[in-house]
């Protein structure tokens, strides 16, 4: 099982998009015993690094918005006192 196939919300994988959405209007039949597997694997592939690279800039921004908030709890506890 895989995401909503929309082109705006994946864009690092929009060619394996249009193959694979291709590949299954080429085969409506086949495509039940295999013959798009390959692309689904690409796919799967690259829904995973996007996801990982997703991952890495959420990481990124919370490590950013903890010293923002440390930083200014740090200033106000020495306004406090």
């Amino acid at each position: 099982m895989h995401p909503p196939l929309t082109l705006h919300r994946h864009p690092m994988c929009a060619e394996v998009i249009e193959e694979f959405q291709k590949c299954h209007l080429e085969h409506p039949i086949t495509k039940f015993f295999g013959e798009c597997t390959e692309l689904k694997i690409k796919l799967d592939r690259c829904f995973r690094q996007e996801k990982a690279l997703k991952r890495k800039d959420n990481f990124e921004q919370s490590k950013k918005l903890k010293e923002r908030l440390q930083a200014l709890r740090k200033e106000t506890a020495e306004n406090d006192s």
